[in-house]
Order: C-alpha cells, then structure tokens, then sequence
C-alpha cells in the first residue's frame, strides 16, 4: 500500500540523519519505527491482560510464575 506522510522538518530531519548512518532508504526507516512500534504496543496489551487477569490476587505458585512471564517479556522487549 502506498501513502503519504507529511512529517515536521525537525523529525524528517532526525529520520534522514538516521537513515543516512544506517545506510538505508528513509521509508525503510519508517516501516521499521512502525513494525517496532507496533510489537511494543501488542506487548503492553499482552502484558496488561495478563496483569489484569491476575488483579485478584495469587497464591505463591502464580506469583512465582508471573514473575518469571515478566522477567522474559522484559527480556523479549529488551532484544528485540
């Protein structure tokens, strides 16, 4: 699907600076801000269900288990 986006001088500016020392077309950088911001938003969505779905409280063993889903999603967040 084509397009167009009309952004501030000041962020094409930052966009074309990037773009230039990653050596990539500018729109490349662009599809990859929004793929990237995309999976960020689905992983605080993912991550607020599962707090939601644990709000009323957890015996020690889920408490455990939430921990070690939060420590890898962080994880996951951080690598990616």
């Amino acid at each position: 699907m084509k397009t167009d986006l009309s952004l501030p001088d000041s962020l094409y500016n930052q966009v074309s600076i990037l773009a230039n020392e990653m050596q990539i077309p500018e729109k490349q950088l662009l599809i990859l801000a929004i793929e990237d911001y995309l999976r960020r938003h689905h992983q605080q969505e993912l991550l607020k269900s599962i707090n939601e779905a644990y709000a009323d409280g957890l015996d020690p063993s889920e408490q455990v288990m939430l921990e070690g889903m939060r420590q890898h999603h962080r994880h996951l967040a951080e690598t990616e």
